[in-house]
């Protein structure tokens, strides 16, 4: 392990274009796209960047060997000779998941969760828990017995300032990748008119402002064998945050959403970039200055709201846009292709299916729209 290992960063089937891009522009070296995310060849040092710095990332997974067993007795043996040490801590508690399938000779994935557990606590001395934040997850494939350790913990979009969110709310990390799918950059306002909590707002203004999405919370790395402290501190001294003139623009017809959205602005340290109104979706305005990106994420009906009362909504939201938007894109995440196609907006061709909350939603998006 001391040398480059396999890194996995996680992410919705159908964002991993996104997330890719991310990683590229990042500067991880050669990263792929794989079903469910993206993989590279890396260090300790690319596990702890990666988590502080990609916004699309939902999870770091460092992948820390493998090993053939073709049944239980095997499977405790390689286990025990496995060198835990490079990773686990002794002190630090740790929990196994693993998954199998029937075509594999070891297919009880809960006798081999518990033949790796007593192995590791047998040969290390680091105690099993079912809270620990230190998750090893194990997938037995083709007999192979594949070792993974999540180095992220809870899960990346919890950033760290969102004390308060709305029904149905969208993930910070899926949010960034919605938003560079929609051609955002960091250099053009943003408006959400449905905002919610201000998760699109908000990220669109950090990442204006080039602020680190994973700054101020804590990462299951640190306790881990290879954590060194003094490599995260030096990232974070040598970020630096840039100026911007944009502003960024919230809406929602619910007073107490709103406040919540100022709020979690405030806390995200962008307070001074956006700006949340009270409005309901008929009255939105255009914002001064030069044209940007729309984005919304509106009710489908499958959760919130019937979907026979959404086609008035979808309909004086598509109407807004074309009479006082030109110039501006729009991108929106909706389950219901009739109601996307309500707006009357010309959509580009959809992306794939993108699993969000039980559903499968898709990202509806227009070029610039004419006057």
């Amino acid at each position: 392990m001391s040398g480059t290992f396999e890194i996995f960063l996680g992410t919705q089937p159908g964002l991993e274009p996104y997330l890719l891009e991310e990683a590229v522009e990042a500067g991880f070296p050669s990263p792929v796209a794989v079903g469910g995310g993206v993989t590279f060849e890396g260090t300790w040092v690319d596990v702890v960047r990666a988590n502080l710095v990609l916004r699309g990332a939902a999870r770091v997974l460092a992948r820390i060997g493998s090993f053939r067993a073709f049944h239980l007795a095997q499977l405790d043996k390689r286990a025990r000779k496995f060198p835990w040490g490079e990773v686990l801590r002794a002190d630090v508690p740790f929990r196994v998941e693993v998954v199998t399938g029937k075509r594999n000779k070891i297919y009880h994935a809960g006798a081999a969760q518990e033949r790796i557990e007593r192995a590791i606590t047998e040969e290390l001395g680091a105690p099993v828990s079912a809270q620990a934040e230190v998750v090893l997850k194990v997938r037995i494939e083709d007999d192979n017995v594949i070792l993974s350790v999540d180095t992220s913990g809870e899960a990346l979009h919890k950033r760290g300032y969102k004390a308060g969110v709305g029904k149905a709310p969208m993930r910070e990390t899926m949010a960034a990748l919605f938003l560079r799918a929609c051609g955002y950059e960091g250099a053009e306002p943003v408006l959400d008119p449905m905002c919610g909590s201000g998760t699109f707002v908000i990220e669109a203004a950090e990442w204006a402002r080039g602020m680190m999405p994973g700054r101020v919370r804590s990462f299951a790395f640190e306790h881990l064998a290879p954590f060194d402290p003094e490599a995260v501190q030096n990232l974070k001294t040598d970020w630096h945050e840039r100026e911007t003139a944009l502003r960024f623009h919230g809406s929602d017809r619910n007073v107490n959403v709103v406040r919540m959205a100022n709020d979690n602005a405030g806390r995200a340290g962008v307070a001074d970039l956006c700006t949340f109104k009270p409005v309901p979706v008929s009255e939105i305005e255009r914002p001064g200055g030069a044209p940007g990106l729309v984005i919304v994420n509106p009710p489908y009906g499958a959760r919130i709201g019937k979907k026979k009362d959404l086609y008035a909504l979808y309909g004086a939201f598509g109407q807004v846009m074309l009479d006082r938007f030109a110039g501006w894109r729009v991108g929106m995440i909706t389950s219901d292709g009739q109601l996307a196609h309500a707006t009357g907006l010309p959509w580009l061709p959809v992306s794939a299916p993108i699993a969000h909350g039980g559903l499968k939603v898709r990202l509806y998006r227009t070029a610039v729209l004419q006057s």
